[in-house]
């Protein structure tokens, strides 16, 4: 066996096999302080606070920047740039969303109100998410931290560096070449880490380290680092820290510097894996958020990047319903039924508004809202309910239940309805709420793909229906246009 010694940490590059691992006795030395003191204020939070505002307070007077040693040397002045963030206009929207579409619009909300919280699913099991639950288990992160990095600030050079380093993703060529940029990246060697201050620095790559660190203890499994997201490695190695998906997701929108007011929620808290299933009208089971939206190429070598705006082969048969698996299970016995996150309830309980933003119906939306309980507190809720209706179909809304083409608007709106009734479950006693008491208002972009047959619309209690000017993307798909879309939901609420 050769050894290499490098800067901070021993690379140990066994000639035979080719593998390298770390010795990171010398990382934790230095780090130890910093990720005790962050562990010990999570711990004071969970056992004596309620929610998350509770720890912002906490942050406002100073303790966590202490705990996370971030100081004033930096350009910014470090995180303390959120404490002035105070007092919130606008009303409070809850929106339930997937990871991708509503990317787009997620910034520009901001225009509106602050005060968002984003429901999102934890199902995902592509790319670099899906090896990271591969080897190290849990719920996927991957469209939680695609939704910070949107929110993130970016006003100055520090902050746009931060969410440069996040956002980045590892060599896609080979799994060796991802592996060695990924060594920089936690050596803090790779120039992602130019404009970055040290107290920043210094945090960002002790949760990177400690995601090294477990990997390295699953020595029967070999991580694949092609096409890594070094955003999913930062917010891994918090969770496993903390042992808490909500504390991770804290700690991230505090690094990404997420205005404050603006809340991102997984619709399940658990430690779990989760695992998504579909059942189709013609009685087959999908088992996968990744093979029921974006099947890959069964030949793909290892993570590659899912392409989400593609449509894919159409589906054989319209879907029926989506509910969820055990880890392993592939059949309707192995249905599992986990509850909602109870901050869910809460924050529908009090806002002003509801939104289903675009993306993928039945893996990005549906999968919040086929949580029990979250039907009930929607139709309870007397207050703005607005369905944005996406611009072009995808695979998931190829087969329609009503026709022989795609899913019409119609279709898509009783389809929500169907889940927030869940009208199919095989446990439990379905609701029987009309389509109204889920969805007050459609948004429809201009000169978009999907059927509007308004008369349709309007037989099953859906009567405000209202077009948005649109643009087009790269590949010819229809978009709502941002700021037009924010206009016509703040007519809406107000």
């Amino acid at each position: 066996m050769k050894t290499a010694q490098c800067r901070n940490c021993e690379k140990i590059a066994a000639a035979k096999t080719g593998h390298f691992s770390y010795n990171f006795t010398s990382h934790f030395k230095t780090i130890r302080p910093t990720v005790r003191r962050c562990k010990r204020l999570v711990t004071h939070y969970s056992a004596h606070n309620s929610s998350t505002e509770s720890l912002a307070r906490e942050m406002d007077n100073g303790s966590v920047f202490n705990a996370m040693r971030f100081s004033n040397h930096s350009e910014s002045g470090s995180l303390m740039y959120q404490a002035s963030l105070k007092g919130h206009e606008g009303p409070a929207l809850v929106v339930f969303s997937g990871g991708t579409a509503f990317n787009s619009v997620a910034g520009h909300l901001r225009q509106l109100t602050t005060r968002v919280t984003h429901i999102l699913p934890v199902s995902d099991d592509g790319g670099s998410t899906a090896e990271i639950v591969r080897v190290l288990g849990g719920p996927a992160v991957g469209d939680i931290r695609s939704r910070c990095l949107r929110l993130a600030d970016d006003t100055d050079a520090e902050a746009r560096a931060v969410r440069k380093l996040l956002a980045h993703r590892l060599s896609g060529e080979s799994a060796e070449r991802a592996k060695m940029e990924w060594y920089e990246v936690v050596e803090g060697d790779h120039s992602l880490w130019e404009g970055v201050s040290e107290p920043y620095k210094h945090t960002i790559r002790a949760f990177l380290v400690y995601f090294h660190s477990q990997i390295q203890r699953h020595s029967t499994e070999r991580f694949n680092f092609r096409n890594g997201s070094v955003g999913n490695f930062f917010f891994a190695g918090a969770r496993l820290f903390f042992r808490s998906l909500e504390a991770a997701i804290f700690l991230f929108s505090r690094v990404a510097r997420i205005p404050e007011g603006s809340l991102v929620l997984p619709a399940i808290c658990t430690e779990e894996r989760i695992t998504l299933g579909a059942e189709m009208a013609n009685g087959t089971i999908i088992r996968g958020q990744n093979e029921i939206s974006h099947p890959a190429a069964p030949e793909s070598p290892g993570p590659i990047r899912v392409d989400k705006h593609g449509r894919g082969p159409p589906l054989a048969a319209p879907v029926r319903r989506i509910f969820y698996l055990s880890a392993e299970g592939t059949m309707r016995e192995h249905e599992v039924f986990p509850p909602p996150n109870p901050r869910l309830l809460t924050q529908v309980d009090t806002a002003d508004a509801l939104v289903y933003g675009m993306g993928s119906l039945y893996t990005s939306i549906c999968p919040s809202l086929v949580l029990k309980g979250v039907g009930e507190k929607i139709a309870e809720r007397d207050i703005p309910k607005i369905f944005l209706l996406n611009g072009s179909h995808d695979r998931e809304t190829s087969a329609s239940k009503s026709n022989a083409g795609p899913m019409t608007a119609c279709d898509v709106v009783l389809a929500v309805c169907d889940a927030l009734n869940r009208r199919h479950a095989k446990a439990g006693q379905p609701l029987d709420h009309p389509p109204s008491a889920y969805v007050t208002a459609l948004l429809v972009p201009q000169g978009g793909a999907i059927v509007t047959d308004i008369a349709s619309l309007e037989a099953i209690g859906i009567r405000e229906v209202v077009e948005v000017p649109a643009i087009q993307d790269r590949s010819g798909n229809c978009l709502f246009e941002p700021g037009e879309l924010v206009r016509a939901i703040e007519r809406i609420v107000q």
